[in-house]
C-alpha cells in the first residue's frame, strides 16, 4: 500500500500460481494486453475478493449471506437468462408471475387474480415504482378534474430510506418529512394533517425501519388519513415499504393489520433479497388491484420477435434470483418460512437481553418486531466517557464482528446508536460468541484511563444496506 492507502498500480502474481510463459504482474486499473488462463485469473479474484470481511458475521446488513447447495446449483443453472425476455424464457416470465400472486395472496389483496406485480432488482427499484404509480395517478385525476398538477407532494417520516429521498429528488416530487422525536420513535399518524394536502400523491408507511427495526403502525396512518378525507375531503393512498417485514410479520405477526386488509393501502413492495432469504438483486413490488397502476406506465416492447408489457427502470437483467424466489417459497413454504423467522427473532431477542445484561446501554429496539436490536449508550455508567460507540465498532471490527454505528435521522441525531441485523444464519451459538466478544470490547473500553486514541475521526456506516 502507499502512504494514501491506494493500491499499487500493478499486481504481483505468487509465482505458485501463474502458469509457465504467463505474465507474473498485472495491472489493476487498465484491461491487461495479454489473457490469462483460467484458473490464473481465478485465484487473482478469488484472492481479492477473500479480502472482504466474513459474510457470516456481517451484522450490518440485512440481505441474505447464504443460501443452500440446491439454490446456488440453480442460481448458476440460471444466470444466462434474461429476465425482460418474456417470449424468449416464457417459463422464468410464468415463475416471476407466480411469485408476486403468492406476495399478493400472502398479503391479503382481496382478489389475487386482479392484482398486478412485478419483480425489480432490489426495494429501491420497487419504491420508485409505485412511486411512479402514485405521481401519475394523482396527475391524471388533477388533469381530468382541470387542475394543476405541477407541485407533487409525498408524506414520509424522516426515517425513511435513501432510496425515498432518491425518489423525490429524481422524479421532482416535493419530500415532505414528518420528524420522528423520542415521543414519536416512528410515524404513527400524529400531526399527520400538518404534512397532507391537495397536492399529496401519497403516504409511505415502514414496515421495518432501518434504523431500529420498528415497525411503522399502518392501521394508525391509515386512520388518520381516514380523518382528513372526513374533514377536509382529501383521499391519499398508502404505500407501505416492507423491505424487510414483508417477509417477516405475515408468519410471526398473522393479526397484524398492515397490508391489503388496509383498503387505503394501494401498494407493497419487499426485498426479497432481504428476508425473502434470496441472494441479492431481488425486489417485489404488488399493487392491490390493476387499476392502481396506471396503464400509460406500462410499455408495449417488441423485443427479440415477441410483443411483451413492462414497468421497470433497468431493463436486461438475470432471471436467477426469481428463479431462486420461487424456489424459496416451494422449499419452505409458510411452516418453513414461520420457523426461520422466528429463529432470527428469538436469536435477537437473546442478543438485546445480553446487551441490557451489560449496562450502561439502553435499547431502541429488542428484535420484537423486524429481527434487529439497536441500542444507544444511557449515560448511566461513569466508565464509558473515555469512548464513543464507533470505538466499540472498530473493536469489533478487529475481532471479525461488523457492527455498524451512526447517528439517528434528522431531530435525532445527537442520539448515535449501533445495530445488530439477525438474518437466517445466525444461530445462537455464534451470537454466544459474539456477545462474548462484545462483553470483552466493552470492558476493554470501560478499563481505559484516558480517552481513546483515534488516527482519523469517526465515520458514520449508513444502515440503509
Amino acid at each position: 500500500m502507499s502512504h494514501n492507502d491506494t493500491p499499487e498500480p500493478y499486481a504481483q502474481i505468487n509465482p505458485l500460481f501463474s502458469r509457465p510463459g504467463e505474465a507474473s504482474v498485472y495491472p489493476r486499473y487498465e484491461i491487461p494486453q495479454e489473457s490469462a488462463l483460467p484458473e490464473t485469473a481465478y485465484q487473482i479474484v478469488h484472492d481479492a475478493a477473500a479480502l472482504d470481511g466474513d459474510a457470516r458475521r456481517n451484522l450490518a446488513t440485512f440481505v441474505t449471506t447464504w443460501m443452500d447447495d440446491e439454490a446456488r446449483h440453480l442460481y448458476v443453472q440460471t444466470a444466462d437468462k434474461n429476465m425482460i425476455d418474456k417470449d424468449e424464457y416464457p417459463s422464468t416470465a410464468e415463475i416471476e408471475k407466480r411469485c408476486w400472486r403468492m406476495l399478493a395472496k400472502l398479503w391479503h389483496a382481496p382478489d389475487a387474480q386482479s392484482s398486478i406485480g412485478t419483480s425489480t432488482i432490489g426495494s429501491s427499484e420497487a419504491c420508485m415504482l409505485a412511486g411512479l404509480a402514485f405521481k401519475r395517478r394523482w396527475q391524471n385525476a388533477r388533469k381530468a378534474a382541470g387542475l394543476d398538477a405541477s407541485r407533487p407532494n409525498l408524506v414520509m417520516s424522516s426515517a425513511v430510506q435513501v432510496c425515498w429521498e432518491k425518489f423525490c429528488n429524481y422524479w421532482d416530487v416535493e419530500p415532505r418529512f414528518v420528524p420522528v422525536s423520542e415521543e414519536h420513535p416512528v410515524l404513527d399518524g400524529a400531526g399527520l394533517s400538518d404534512y397532507v394536502d391537495e397536492n399529496t400523491i401519497g403516504v409511505v408507511a415502514i414496515l421495518g425501519v432501518t434504523y431500529t427495526g420498528r415497525f411503522e403502525p399502518v392501521e394508525a396512518i391509515a386512520a388518520a388519513l381516514d380523518e382528513i378525507e372526513e374533514s377536509r375531503g382529501i383521499s391519499v393512498p398508502l404505500h407501505v415499504d416492507a423491505a424487510s417485514g414483508g417477509m417477516v410479520a405475515p408468519f410471526l405477526d398473522p393479526e397484524l393489520g398492515w397490508d391489503f386488509r388496509c383498503s387505503r393501502v394501494a401498494s407493497i413492495n419487499t426485498s426479497g433479497h432481504k428476508y425473502g432469504l434470496v441472494y441479492p438483486g431481488i425486489g417485489w413490488v404488488v399493487w392491490c388491484d390493476a387499476s392502481l397502476l396506471p396503464s400509460d406506465l406500462i410499455f408495449k416492447v417488441s423485443y427479440l420477435g415477441g410483443d411483451m408489457p413492462t414497468f421497470a427502470l433497468n431493463f436486461s437483467r438475470p432471471g436467477a434470483q426469481v428463479v431462486l424466489q420461487y424456489y424459496m417459497f416451494l422449499r419452505l413454504g409458510m411452516k418453513g418460512y414461520t420457523s426461520v423467522q422466528r429463529t432470527s427473532r428469538e436469536v435477537a431477542q437473546f442478543i438485546a437481553s445480553g446487551v441490557s445484561a451489560l449496562g450502561g446501554f439502553s435499547l431502541l429496539g429488542d428484535g420484537s418486531e423486524l429481527p434487529v436490536v439497536c441500542f444507544r449508550r444511557d449515560g448511566t455508567n461513569p466508565a464509558d466517557k473515555n469512548w464513543t460507540l464507533y470505538d466499540l465498532s472498530d473493536r469489533l471490527r478487529m475481532r471479525g464482528w461488523l457492527v455498524p454505528t451512526y447517528p439517528m435521522p434528522q431531530d435525532l441525531e445527537d442520539i448515535v446508536v449501533q445495530r445488530i441485523v439477525v438474518r437466517n444464519g445466525l444461530s445462537k451459538d455464534l451470537a454466544t460468541a459474539f456477545l462474548g466478544a462484545l462483553r470483552d470490547e466493552v470492558e476493554f473500553l470501560r478499563s481505559l484511563d484516558g480517552p481513546m486514541p483515534r488516527e482519523k475521526p469517526d465515520t458514520t456506516v449508513f444502515p440503509h444496506l
